[in-house]
């Protein structure tokens, strides 16, 4: 079932009651990984809501709004397969009124704490954790899910989205599942449709570095300098490194030395294409 109006949505979710609602927040051009998230929400939940929202608030002036894949209709072919019960799929006016409120002038916002979002991608995305953290607590407030489901190449994003669920007491359990890669290694993005093939031969460079940080890790080293040394023999010109930090999975803090909780996380543009990726150096 397509529904695009918050209404329609809420008063199918009243039939609803007392069964387990999962929720996978998407901003469509769904591949494979979306799919594994909604196969884990189908496992573990009576009825399942997928979201197709590209959510504007959450770009900056120069990123790429305007051409972010937008393949409806094949989404919801890959929807129907896998069983989904409802696409809700709105217009960002309505989700946030007339176009005219989206900032922050006149627009209610959830903005997460500095301390989370001063690093990583928040760093270089000034304004982009607000819009994700306004966006998804909207979605639980419509959907009323009891689980939402994550993927952790966004792994900055779920700390920050449980860190909210906590703080504002929302009742919904986040499920974070697994990075889905192609067989190359590349981890799965709507964002790869942008690169060529050369460029996505190139974009390799991501999981051959942290596949060598981890397995320099279980080999002994610690000294996370050390580790993040490693890269720089990957690197070539045709990759414009952005961040590569070791940091603790759950916490986002640094550390003084890699340990069994340590993730590694690294974004890098590829023919102008931005790309994340990370690892756990342990499991």
């Amino acid at each position: 079932m397509l529904l695009h109006n918050i209404e329609e949505l809420r008063k199918q979710r009243k039939e609803w009651q007392g069964l387990k609602v999962g929720l996978v927040p998407t901003m469509g051009a769904l591949h494979e990984g979306h799919l594994s998230l909604i196969k884990k929400a189908k496992e573990t939940c009576d009825r399942v809501v997928v979201s197709v929202f590209v959510n504007p608030i959450q770009f900056g002036p120069s990123e790429d709004f305007d051409k972010y894949p937008r393949t409806l209709d094949k989404d919801m072919e890959l929807c129907n397969k896998e069983g989904v019960d409802i696409v809700f799929a709105p217009s960002p006016k309505e989700m946030y009124g007339e176009g005219s409120r989206l900032s922050n002038d006149t627009l209610t916002y959830v903005c997460p704490p500095f301390f989370y979002v001063n690093k990583l991608c928040g760093k270089t995305r000034t304004g982009h954790f607000d819009g994700v953290c306004t966006v998804v607590l909207k979605l639980f407030n419509i959907v009323q899910p009891d689980y939402a489901f994550f993927g952790q190449k966004d792994a900055q994003q779920v700390v920050i989205v449980k860190k909210m669920v906590k703080d504002l007491n929302v009742p919904v359990e986040i499920i974070q599942c697994p990075i889905v890669r192609e067989e190359s290694g590349l981890a799965l993005s709507s964002r790869n449709k942008y690169l060529s093939e050369e460029g996505k031969k190139d974009a390799l460079v991501l999981s051959g570095i942290l596949n060598n940080i981890k397995a320099c890790y279980n080999r002994g080293i610690t000294d996370i300098k050390s580790l993040k040394e490693t890269a720089y023999s990957f690197l070539t010109e045709k990759q414009d490194l952005e961040y590569l930090e070791i940091l603790d999975r759950d916490t986002l803090e640094e550390q003084e030395s890699a340990d069994d909780n340590s993730i590694a996380l690294i974004a890098c543009r590829v023919e102008g294409v931005r790309l994340i990726d990370n690892i756990y150096l342990k499991g």
